[in-house]
């Protein structure tokens, strides 16, 4: 089983090699962005875009409302393994 952790894409860092900044929950970490980047969407097209990030790779798009419920669940899951 694999946890894709959704983060909002910030910044591009290198168009090149497709890597890019995404913030999660207020932590930055560098991604790759190569998986959601296609003819319909350019490297700089997917700043603001809500991704599903697993292993430093952004995975596919979600949208902010599905986003922000996930990363709901998992803080409150965090706050019951604290209590456990």
């Amino acid at each position: 089983m694999c946890l894709g952790i959704p983060g909002q894409i910030i910044e591009i860092i290198d168009v090149t090699n497709k890597l890019a900044t995404v913030e999660v929950s207020g932590v930055k970490r560098q991604i790759n962005i190569a998986c959601i980047v296609d003819e319909e969407h350019s490297p700089e097209s997917c700043v603001g875009d809500w991704v599903l990030v697993h292993v430093g790779f952004a995975m596919n798009r979600i949208n902010e409302k599905d986003a922000a419920e996930t990363l709901q669940l998992l803080q409150e899951m965090a706050e019951l393994m604290v209590d456990y």
